[in-house]
């Protein structure tokens, strides 16, 4: 009798145990797939560094860095390190607005003159009528990336980088589509300073990073503490180390640097719907608010029945929107000059990751979905490989490319003018000032406002000139071009910039003679 007790006991016993002897062990072999896949990864990319962390079930089950924190020195990479988490900021924003929602300090469908009665667009009705909700969900009516001369690496304070949006003009009807601006979330922080009485800084300090015990994380790069990541990208096909870049003009859109471990707790605030370890900081209510589609971005509406479809995509409240094999996913990425970063969480599976790196590449969203794949048992598909193969076919067209402009150089042409002529000071309404001075014999190009930008100007063919950005230009610009037109009287009188990129729209800058 008291060995059958016994062993029904022990039976008993093991039916609680087994299954979660069988789960930590199936988690473990899902860490380990990814431990390795990341690493590889890193090397396949010629990343120097990356920081990874995991979120699963309100616990951080993965936090590990991998490489070197600078090129050429042996300092490696921990769950410690700190990068900058740029775009990344923007949902620390939108949280915080959240909160002077909860305290009935504002609402989200507020006019933004209410509280800011100097801002101005284009467009007396868009200034009339634009909200706190227009700002933080892109739909501004300006184009992806418009305005960003005016933050990136420039002398200007939040309040100058405002006073210029009035001279940016629209690229659709507002409202009518998406527009991804970061000018606009500089607004809103201008927002949460004048309801609070706070510096962006201050307020987001208060609210999310010490109740978070997120200590190392800093809202500028002049606040770096040890143990924080260089961030490098490519200049003539080569890997360099870039200087750390000054973004405090825009810190509500794009200033925070941050460690995997610290914006794991992040993500455990997120994933927690505003509640941390028992205190509900935002309410669960603004959570959804902040995870609801505000405005719709473009899919294709016939994905390749072979591969994870993606049927929707919108943008929340600071966040990125869109579904992955079935499941909602509610994610943003980050970018400066050698700083790529992506926060992603699938709430069906309480399930959160941060990618970290300190180079340009696609590491970032590989990981992400590598992770998702793991974690959701989806068939084995090797993402670095198949983004390797498209960025050099990318590559490869942009050569192309590039030696059909080279092919269409006209040869044996010269200037208008003896080359001191071009050396003028110019104006662009928007950005400011720009000077062109001979020196030894060239010409050469200085953004006033952005120390950094530097340039000579090598004659190419008529009135037009290649620019060489000297080292301080920390981004990697392709191929470009200055080209002045003269007057009737046979003076210089614009300065026109054509500079191919990504990120700054050059063509919005008209500089005059001055």
């Amino acid at each position: 009798m008291k060995n059958n007790f016994l062993s029904s006991g022990l039976f008993l016993i093991l039916l609680l145990v087994f299954p979660a002897f069988v789960l930590a062990q199936s988690l473990n072999e899902k860490l380990k797939e990814i431990d390795a896949y990341a690493e590889k990864t890193r090397l396949d990319w010629n990343v120097p560094g990356v920081a990874l962390a995991i979120v699963k079930d309100d616990k951080v089950v993965f936090a590990k860095g991998y490489g070197v924190r600078e090129m050429g020195k042996p300092e490696r990479v921990d769950e410690n390190t700190l990068f900058a988490v740029a775009s990344n900021s923007k949902a620390f924003t939108t949280a915080g607005l959240a909160i002077l929602v909860d305290e009935k300090k504002l609402s989200w469908d507020d006019k933004v003159i209410k509280y800011l009665p100097e801002f101005q667009m284009s467009n007396p009705y868009v200034t009339s009528e634009i909200t706190i909700r227009d700002l933080v969900s892109h739909r501004s009516g300006l184009d992806t990336f418009s305005g960003d001369l005016l933050w990136y690496e420039t002398t200007y304070s939040a309040d100058e980088i405002l006073r210029r949006v009035r001279f940016l003009e629209p690229k659709s009807s507002f409202r009518s589509r998406f527009g991804y601006q970061n000018l606009m979330y500089i607004a809103a922080g201008k927002v949460i300073e004048r309801v609070s009485e706070k510096t962006w800084s201050q307020f987001i300090t208060e609210k999310f990073l010490t109740p978070l015990a997120m200590t190392r994380t800093t809202t500028s790069v002049k606040d770096l503490k040890d143990n924080y990541a260089m961030p490098h990208n490519e200049s003539g096909g080569k890997l360099r180390v870039l200087h750390a870049g000054n973004v405090d003009g825009a810190t509500a859109a794009a200033g925070l640097n941050s460690s995997a471990a610290e914006m794991a707790k992040w993500l455990r605030l997120q994933l927690g719907r505003g509640k941390y370890e028992g205190r509900q900081i935002f309410s669960q209510a603004q959570s959804g608010e902040m995870w609801s589609a505000q405005t719709i971005l473009g899919v294709n509406p016939f994905p390749a029945k072979d591969a994870p479809m993606r049927l929707f995509s919108a943008y929340g409240l600071g966040w990125f929107l869109n579904d992955y094999r079935g499941r909602k996913i509610v994610s943003h990425g980050g970018g400066l000059d050698g700083m790529i970063s992506q926060t992603a969480m699938m709430p069906e599976e309480n399930l959160g990751l941060v990618v970290l790196t300190n180079s340009e590449s696609g590491v970032n969203t590989i990981l992400q979905n590598k992770i998702f794949d793991v974690f959701t048992d989806a068939p084995t598909r090797d993402w670095s490989a198949e983004r390797l193969e498209r960025d050099k076919q990318n590559k490869a067209k942009a050569a192309e490319e590039d030696a059909k402009l080279v092919a269409a150089r006209a040869a044996n042409t010269k200037t208008s003018l003896p080359l001191k002529n071009y050396a003028r000071d110019y104006a662009d309404r928007l950005y400011g000032n720009a000077a062109v001075t001979e020196e030894n014999g060239k010409l050469v190009l200085r953004f006033v406002q952005s120390p950094n930008f530097v340039a000579d100007l090598e004659h190419w063919h008529y009135d037009t000139f290649q620019i060489k950005w000297r080292p301080s230009v920390a981004y990697n610009f392709p191929r470009g071009f200055v080209t002045f037109t003269i007057d009737k009287t046979g003076a210089p009188d614009e300065m026109k910039i054509d500079q191919p990129n990504n990120d700054f729209w050059f063509y919005e800058l008209e500089f005059k003679r001055k």
